[in-house]
């Protein structure tokens, strides 16, 4: 097997006990990630996902800039993220590698028999995963209702919802939205992985809403429109501050990084063969 040894330095060192209390002592050290972590978390999730002989690798590159910034640097102990989008379970896993919630010997039981680090983010066994998702459409309802828990309880914590353009196809995600709205709920940050492909096409083919921000702008919330992998517009939206519901739409590319992902329909699904593993890793390397 193709070995390639890419770890983070705040974890050479720990076994990754599952506490709050641990995930506080991880996280309080925030520091911007260089460019050489970015490109080891991606290396890292393309060993994982072609070890696993698992797919879905397009999607997972098109959102882990924004799940490495936010958890690295920005995500405190008592905060919840909820990935709505759950095929793009992978990137998670290595967001949470990265700051030594996960191991490398979890990371080696990806998708396997008895696994905590299923295919979709499992329901219960990892304290960062409060939600079973992956029935698109869903994760939003929940961070509202998570939201709205913290705000009644009248503390800081913040909750951050990761979803795809393609489920804004659907009512669920805008009967969250009027109900996020409604009760005016600032302590959540939504996440839009703008791609432009789903399953079974771009989603202008499927059931356009371009521009999907344009179908937002009538609600009271704060949009930004950015590039998904510019780190500075990332930590830049993170960082405002306000006082309405915040929604982050991150023009990304499905497969960003690999020459032969970027952008396919095919990278939605299919794993790497032993070749297109060596490649991917070729189009990823620095020098």
């Amino acid at each position: 097997m193709f070995d390639v040894n890419y770890t983070f330095e705040s974890i050479d060192s720990m076994s990754a006990s599952r506490t709050r209390k641990n995930m506080a002592r991880v996280i309080t050290d925030k520091r911007f990630l260089s460019n050489d972590k970015f490109l080891a978390a991606k290396r890292r999730l393309l060993q994982m996902h072609f070890e696993s002989g698992v797919g879905h690798i397009g999607g997972n590159l098109s959102c882990l800039d924004t799940l490495l910034i936010m958890f690295n640097e920005f995500f405190n102990a008592e905060d919840e993220f909820i990935l709505s989008k759950g095929h793009s379970a992978g990137a998670l896993y290595i967001a949470l590698w990265s700051i030594g919630r996960l191991c490398e010997d979890d990371l080696k039981l990806f998708h396997k028999d008895d696994t905590l680090l299923a295919g979709h983010p499992p329901a219960s066994g990892i304290p960062e995963i409060p939600f079973a998702t992956g029935s698109l459409g869903h994760g939003l309802s929940l961070a509202a209702g998570t939201a709205l828990g913290f705000m009644l309880r009248n503390g800081e914590r913040k909750v951050f919802c990761l979803t795809s353009d393609g489920e804004w196809q659907e009512g669920s995600t805008w009967e969250a939205l009027i109900f996020i709205c409604h009760h005016q709920l600032s302590n959540l940050t939504i996440l839009v992985d703008h791609n432009d492909l789903q399953g079974f096409g771009s989603t202008d083919d499927v059931a356009s809403m371009s521009p999907l921000w344009k179908k937002i702008q009538g609600f009271p919330v704060d949009i930004q429109i950015i590039d998904g992998h510019n780190a500075t517009e990332i930590r830049r939206a993170l960082s405002k501050v306000t006082n309405t519901p915040k929604i982050i739409i991150l023009k990304t590319i499905k497969g960003h990084g690999v020459s032969f992902l970027a952008n396919r329909m095919d990278s939605h699904y299919l794993p790497l063969s032993e070749a297109q593993y060596h490649r991917a890793i070729k189009d990823l390397d620095p020098t």
